[in-house]
């Protein structure tokens, strides 16, 4: 099978193709066949990070949002079987022609649904859901989201309209994206460079981190919540936070997979539902060979893309 690796950290031009063997799918595993992976922010930005390299080491692996068809099922595995279409998260050699997929993180693909839409939807909608809920948005309330173009950003954008938010705001990097995000649901558009954001806002979901969480922090109404999902880290001053009397929450989708099962199901069937009827609309950017994964991760970096980057083997 092809599969796509990186030996060293760098830029998307240290990204490789080789062919390898087929996995075997483990205890309470997956075998899939992979029609489509999702490129994700912080899967682009472990390309960069420095790393201790030791000799002699393999070549690193690439963990991410997968979607296709079971091919075969591993020890102790009951709830799923081959021939049917899944989508989840693996945590190694997600850019594959094949994927061994942990059954925790498994969910089944409705009929009438692509394998593209569903790693658009699936995990980007759980990730806006997740930290959308960690806001306790109240109705009526105004809403700002950074990386408003992005996967998540754009579900976010929906779930704040759909949430009775009377101002739901995009904050993006360029202009041009603008007219973008009003089609999905932004009342007002900003850029991260302009003054205070044209707040105070109740709520800012931020999916950036790193120097926005300043300007965001200082954006925040009295009383206000902002909600960090971004791998991109970051510090606030605490003080800060005192005077507005303001509230920040970390959000990570994982640990509600892991420590909430049944919680992350609820979430993952109405996530469907909203689909189904209409109410969230997923958005792709472009689907790219799995060979020129390098360019998936350009478009990222070069905040080029409006709504998912996919992979399709």
């Amino acid at each position: 099978m092809l599969r796509m690796r990186h030996e060293v950290n760098g830029g998307p031009e240290v990204l490789f193709a080789e062919e390898a063997d087929v996995p075997a799918a483990g205890a309470g595993e997956l075998l899939v066949r992979v029609e489509a992976v999702g490129v994700t922010l912080p899967t682009v930005r472990k390309v960069r990070e420095v790393r201790e390299v030791r000799e002699g080491s393999e070549p690193v692996p690439f963990g991410g949002e997968v979607a296709g068809t079971v091919v075969a099922t591993g020890p102790g595995v009951t709830g799923f079987r081959a021939g049917e279409r899944v989508t989840g998260l693996c945590f190694s050699d997600a850019y594959a022609e094949y994927a061994v997929l942990p059954t925790a993180m498994a969910s089944r693909i409705p009929a009438d649904a692509s394998a593209v839409e569903a790693v658009a939807l699936v995990r980007s909608g759980l990730v806006a859901r997740g930290a959308y809920e960690a806001a306790r948005v109240e109705p009526g309330e105004s809403v700002l989201v950074t990386a408003a173009a992005s996967a998540v950003g754009t579900l976010a954008l929906q779930y704040a309209q759909a949430g009775g938010a009377k101002r739901v705001v995009a904050a993006v990097s360029s202009a041009d994206k603008a007219d973008f995000v009003r089609g999905l649901g932004a009342d007002e558009v900003v850029l991260y460079g302009d003054a205070d954001w044209n707040g105070p806002y109740d709520v800012i979901l931020d999916g950036v981190g790193g120097d926005l969480l300043g300007p965001a922090v200082r954006a925040l109404a009295t009383g206000g919540r902002l909600v960090a999902f971004s791998s991109g880290g970051g510090t606030v001053e605490a003080y800060e936070l005192l005077i507005q009397g303001a509230s920040m929450i970390g959000f990570q989708i994982r640990a509600i997979a892991t420590g909430k099962p049944d919680l992350y199901e609820r979430w993952l069937r109405e996530l469907w539902q909203l689909r189904a009827a209409g109410t969230l609309r997923t958005a792709v950017h472009e689907e790219i060979p799995l060979a020129e994964a390098s360019r998936a991760h350009a478009l990222i970096e070069q905040r080029r893309n409006l709504g998912k980057v996919v992979l399709v083997p």
